[in-house]
């Protein structure tokens, strides 16, 4: 192994030991001597990447930034329903954050807003969100009086409670939790010629059960989360 392939190597440690400093403890309890200890090296190893406790919560949001575009980016542009990609990019960033210690301390970081740091993690996602609504707007794939800006609000506003509540208790980035969300929403906001066609469990196929599996498919799941969201009486448009 290279001189080069060990710094690379070393770096990428720290970033994730920091990550889980930061994401158990916060930034201010967090301390380099633990940070460097669980990376394996020395306090001056860590100290040849980063100047201070500031830089290494940098460089794990700018670690988490990149993750999270990323998994954006992959259903911002493609073929098929926009209100199906969109589903399927909640589904996607829930799992990275469930595998991702490093998104997750990122966005704890960037909430608690420490060091007087203005980077925004959450821009990118308040842009594909809209991004994907605008689009199924232009496709008529959405419901009479239905407005990308304000779904995007609910849908924003759900996403986001489901992270910060999952910070405790993972199980609310499980697929069933954002499965339920997507049964209450899609029937509100999805134009009728949709009906049966979406899947709220989402419609890739790593990690997911079959689409028919237990007691409803996804068509049966929509039809019967429109009922419900009718009965709940969530305003969307």
């Amino acid at each position: 192994m290279t001189k080069q392939d060990r710094a690379v190597r070393t770096r990428l440690a720290l970033i994730r030991s920091a990550a889980e400093q930061f994401e158990a403890l916060g930034y201010v309890r967090a301390s380099l001597a633990e940070i460097s200890a669980g990376a394996g090296v020395s306090s001056g190893a860590l100290h040849f990447h980063f100047a201070n406790k500031a830089a290494v919560a940098e460089a794990v949001e700018h670690a988490a930034e990149d993750a999270l575009r990323e998994a954006a980016a992959r259903h911002h542009h493609g073929d098929g329903s926009a209100l199906q990609r969109l589903v399927d990019v909640t589904h996607r960033v829930a799992r990275l954050l469930c595998a991702d210690v490093v998104v997750r301390a990122g966005l704890r970081l960037n909430a608690e807003q420490v060091a007087g740091r203005v980077r925004d993690l959450r821009r990118g996602w308040r842009e594909c969100v809209l991004g994907l609504l605008a689009e199924a707007e232009r496709g008529g794939e959405l419901a009479a009086g239905v407005t990308p800006q304000r779904t995007s609000a609910v849908v924003l506003a759900a996403t986001t409670g489901i992270e910060v509540l999952a910070r405790e208790d993972h199980g609310w980035l499980a697929r069933p939790s954002l499965t339920d969300l997507w049964c209450l929403l899609l029937p509100c906001l999805a134009a009728p010629c949709l009906a049966g066609t979406l899947d709220p469990a989402g419609s890739e196929s790593a990690g997911r059960e079959p689409a028919g599996s237990g007691p409803a498919g996804p068509g049966v799941r929509v039809e019967a989360g429109r009922a419900e969201a009718g009965r709940a009486g969530l305003a969307l448009r």
